[in-house]
């Protein structure tokens, strides 16, 4: 399977953030699989991770009149997960333009992709909602982080 059309795939030497995950049992089926949903609340934690790092927080851009809102979501299955497995996401954020940007991550175990995908996100005003540019402040720490990929 090729990758979506504008998605690209990250590695771990071009990454800007790597968070540790450990699969915890309730996150798994009755087969001892991470259940599909979970990936996505994965990407959550590396992305608030990553907004941690580089740009202070997404309480910062909520303290600054700014939601980020996920407008898109697209995993890529390659390898199920199991319970008590040590995973690590690694998270890059891509394609700053007006008030939308994308996330993307690969979610490795002992150097293996099991996954693959991308959020995309688009900044509104927090008090009415309506689109707005992502900020400048956040647009340099992005672009920061990921020079230093």
């Amino acid at each position: 399977m090729q990758p979506r059309a504008g998605s690209e795939k990250i590695s771990a030497v071009d990454a800007a953030s790597s968070t540790a995950i450990r699969v915890r049992f309730a996150e798994t089926d009755a087969q001892g699989i991470a259940h599909n949903s979970v990936y996505l609340v994965w990407f959550e934690l590396a992305r608030v991770e990553y907004l941690e790092r580089y740009a202070g927080g997404y309480p910062l851009l909520r303290d600054r009149g700014v939601e980020a809102l996920v407008t898109e979501t697209h995993v890529r299955y390659r390898e199920p997960a199991h319970f008590d497995e040590r995973l690590t996401v690694h998270t890059s954020c891509c394609d700053v333009r007006g008030a939308r940007f994308r996330f993307v991550y690969e979610v490795v175990r002992d150097g293996t992709t099991i996954a693959d995908g991308e959020t995309a996100h688009a900044c509104v005003d927090a008090a009415t909602f309506r689109p707005t540019r992502v900020p400048a402040w956040l647009a340099d720490a992005i672009a920061a982080a990921e020079a230093t990929a």
